[in-house]
């Protein structure tokens, strides 16, 4: 309770300049409920303090589960309160879903008309990117180390990737260096941006749309709304590097060599799928456009391809009007993801470069089966039970999606709509195809549905196994989880 007491707090605190912007903007209503939500949550966070502040529990590990899916469960309620109080959004289903989307940083909406919509709400609804990109837990239990708290037990549920490495024998160290440089990138983009000709309203919701890998605009067309060359390159710079593992840049930084993070194994797959499919969907677009405005189809197809790969979900042109080749790519791109332990979604580069390396050895046994064939990354091998975790972790991923998209069919929509929403909820990158397609959203789904994706969206972000583990006879017994 310390801790989800410590959550509240802080996100109470998180819609502080909202409530200022509400204010500034004389927009009474929102106001009204921004004040509403932040009294009360602090006084609850207060009140948990108080009744449970003097407790010595130590956490284990199944703890740590339950305390990550309830927090973040909890910041999606609590931070979709605004939206309903306000009157902004129809129901609470909507707007739980729209919080879900912020926290997750998955970027799927239901609103139809954006630009109409208050600059408070906008603000809040990107804000919860920045919160949810690097772990509102981590970033609780790093910064206030006050409360007493193991945070190492819970950034091992939160944090992404196959592995947890940590970077500093002490944990709230090394989350503190990794959040100065997520600080460090935010303000260099804000400060980019508003050198862009942007104002500091939409430098700010579109930074932290990019370093969240979040992608909600303030605008219904999205990067696109600026028609900027300049904009367009800042923020895919930028979207890169925020699918970068963060833990690289501060090893680079630490040992003073940026060289560092081209020798990882991951960053130079995660860089050639960029290249390759931005070359590829490039040329095919040119040669079906007969070569008609190159260099326009050149960066939109790049742009594309390093919004979905990241999984932030801002557009800059329609993909869902390309030629089926190029979307067809896009889709294969929707299952690849970031890189581990960074702000990105998706199954992550490492997964599926270590699941390509176990389908070569596999084929390589077939033919010599006496020939060792260790699989290595970084120059490691790769154990046994890695491989076995990463290869559970994929097949319980496309699982999840197909039920998910089993669920959403319920509503009648076509076969590309259910998979693309499916897959693009627990991949955490927003737009799909067709009627959930670059230039629509999430309106049309029943409310059931809408809550099938904010679990996917949940879950995709909390790595499957953090929120599926809840459901485990093994975890409701505590002799046999720990």
């Amino acid at each position: 309770m310390k801790i989800e007491g410590a959550l509240l707090f802080v996100i109470a605190a998180s819609m502080l300049p909202s409530f200022f912007i509400a204010v500034f903007n004389k927009e009474n209503a929102c106001a009204a409920a921004f004040i509403a939500v932040i009294t009360v949550s602090i006084f609850i966070s207060l009140l948990s303090r108080l009744f449970f502040g003097r407790s010595h529990y130590k956490l284990k590990s199944r703890d740590g589960f339950l305390i990550v899916s309830l927090g973040w469960f909890m910041a999606s309620v609590v931070g979709a309160l605004p939206f309903c109080v306000s009157g902004s959004f129809d129901s609470f289903i909507d707007s739980f879903f729209e919080a879900c989307s912020g926290f997750s940083t998955t970027g799927a909406s239901v609103l139809t008309d954006i630009e109409s919509m208050p600059r408070s709400i906008l603000f809040w609804r990107s804000f919860t990117h920045w919160l949810g990109g690097m772990g509102i837990l981590v970033f609780i239990t790093a910064l206030l180390p006050a409360f007493g708290i193991n945070g190492q037990i819970v950034a091992n549920a939160e944090t992404t990737g196959p592995t947890k490495d940590k970077i500093t024998a002490k944990f709230s160290d090394g989350a503190k260096g990794l959040y100065k440089i997520y600080i460090v990138m935010t303000v260099a983009e804000t400060i980019l941006l508003k050198f862009g000709g942007l104002s500091w309203f939409d430098a700010l919701v579109h930074t932290f749309g990019t370093v969240g890998t979040g992608g909600l605009s303030s605008y219904n067309s999205s990067i696109g709304h600026f028609n900027s060359l300049y904009v367009e390159i800042i923020v895919a710079i930028f979207m890169f590097m925020a699918a970068v593992n963060f833990n690289l840049y501060y090893i680079a930084i630490k040992n003073g060599r940026l060289s560092d993070v081209y020798k990882d194994e991951e960053f130079r797959f995660y860089t050639a799928v960029v290249i390759i499919a931005g070359i590829v969907i490039s040329f095919y677009n040119c040669v079906f456009d007969k070569f008609a405005n190159i260099g326009e189809t050149v960066v939109n197809a790049f742009f594309q391809v390093i919004s979905i790969i990241t999984t932030t979900g801002f557009g800059t042109d329609d993909y869902d009007s390309w030629p089926i080749f190029s979307r067809f790519i896009i889709l294969a791109l929707f299952f690849v993801g970031g890189c581990s332990s960074s702000t990105g979604g998706g199954i992550k580069c490492v997964r599926i470069l270590v699941g390509l390396k176990l389908i070569r050895r596999g084929v390589s046994l077939k033919i010599h089966p006496n020939r060792i064939a260790p699989v290595t990354l970084n120059g490691k091998e790769v154990s046994s039970e890695t491989a076995i975790r990463i290869s559970n972790f994929i097949f319980t991923y496309m699982m999840l999606m197909f039920g998910g998209m089993l669920l959403i069919s319920l509503n009648g929509f076509d076969f590309m709509t259910n998979l693309s929403a499916a897959a693009s909820c627990l991949g955490n990158i927003g737009p799909g195809f067709n009627l959930v397609g670059p230039t629509m959203n999430y309106a049309l789904f029943s409310g059931f549905s809408k809550l099938v994706c904010s679990f996917l969206m949940i879950a995709g972000r909390l790595e499957l196994y953090t929120v599926l583990v809840l459901f485990s006879k093994y975890y409701r017994n505590p002799d046999r989880a720990r």
